[in-house]
């Protein structure tokens, strides 16, 4: 597919996302970037504009690009990436929180997709505090506490998973006295920074693997009714006809798979003031070169 056709798709994917699904504040738009070049094909990811997606999204197109393709990102609300995936707007993304997080996206859109399985095991999401905040450990223990917290919860993008999860547990749990505001990771990151500087009571969004786990001391609530599900993984999706199309493509997605750690090193990278998350992850890459070759390994077509 061209590349002036491809972005015309991949807008209408924008449309038929905002037409099918309620996306609330609606779309984080973002540029796709511009790659290198390759003569394998044209590739486009999407992603959300998470820490963790950000990070995993450009150390894909970094070894894509090394292979010989000519990659796009592009940054879309969840709801229209798995839309874009699923339509052939986009050929493929690697962040797909399951079974939990986007299980409805995934249950309305699953036959029209190719699931490659996890990249990433061992994430997690729920509502976290400090560790300093010592009066509140479970979830329930939040209406008691509301007025500590200036009655809220402090969320992402509307359109993420765990803002409805949330939603759910503030009517299981009973939280009158709590409501839930949105913004965005960025948002959600600097009210829970400026929260600690003050040592102020504080109750955000969470999952993990993310950057703010590394940098504070933070816990989870603990969650008895399972509101938030238990361990999740991220994994990769195609759109159908990829694998036969740019088999060599289909067999990097297959083959990447990383730890938390890792992917933890990478976001870590992108947090330091001037860095650029696609720089990064070719640096990333370039030092990685053993991990990399497990990824290619078998995927010369």
């Amino acid at each position: 597919m061209m590349q002036q056709e491809r972005n015309t798709t991949l807008r209408k994917a924008v449309v038929t996302a905002l037409g099918g699904m309620v996306l609330g504040a609606g779309l984080t738009g973002m540029p796709a970037m511009a790659s290198e070049g390759g003569d394998k094909g044209d590739i486009t990811l999407a992603y959300v504009e998470w820490s963790s997606e950000v990070a995993s999204t450009n150390v894909v197109r970094a070894v894509l690009e090394q292979q010989g393709y000519n990659v796009d990102i592009s940054s879309l609300s969840a709801a229209a990436m798995w839309q874009a995936v699923a339509y052939g707007d986009a050929d493929a993304m690697v962040s797909a929180w399951l079974p939990t997080t986007h299980a409805d996206y995934y249950s309305k859109l699953k036959d029209r997709l190719d699931n490659l399985g996890a990249n990433l095991e061992g994430t997690k999401l729920g509502l976290v505090v400090p560790e300093y905040v010592d009066d509140v450990s479970m979830i329930s223990d939040l209406e008691e506490h509301a007025d500590e917290f200036n009655d809220k919860i402090t969320g992402i993008d509307p359109g993420a998973g765990i803002m409805s999860k949330t939603e759910d547990a503030i009517d299981t749990y009973g939280l009158s006295n709590m409501s839930l505001t949105s913004g965005s990771g960025a948002t959600m990151t600097a009210a829970l920074d400026s929260a600690i500087k003050n040592e102020e009571p504080i109750v955000v969004t969470g999952w993990t693997p993310h950057w703010m786990f590394s940098r504070y001391d933070l816990k989870y609530l603990n969650d008895p009714e399972g509101v938030f599900g238990g361990a999740e993984e991220i994994d990769t999706i195609a759109r159908q006809g990829l694998e036969k199309e740019m088999p060599g493509a289909y067999c990097i997605l297959d083959n990447f798979h990383w730890t938390p750690d890792q992917m933890g090193e990478v976001m870590l990278m992108n947090r330091e003031d001037g860095s650029d998350p696609y720089e990064n992850a070719r640096q990333w890459v370039s030092n990685h070169e053993d991990v990399v070759s497990q990824w290619t390994e078998g995927c010369n077509s």
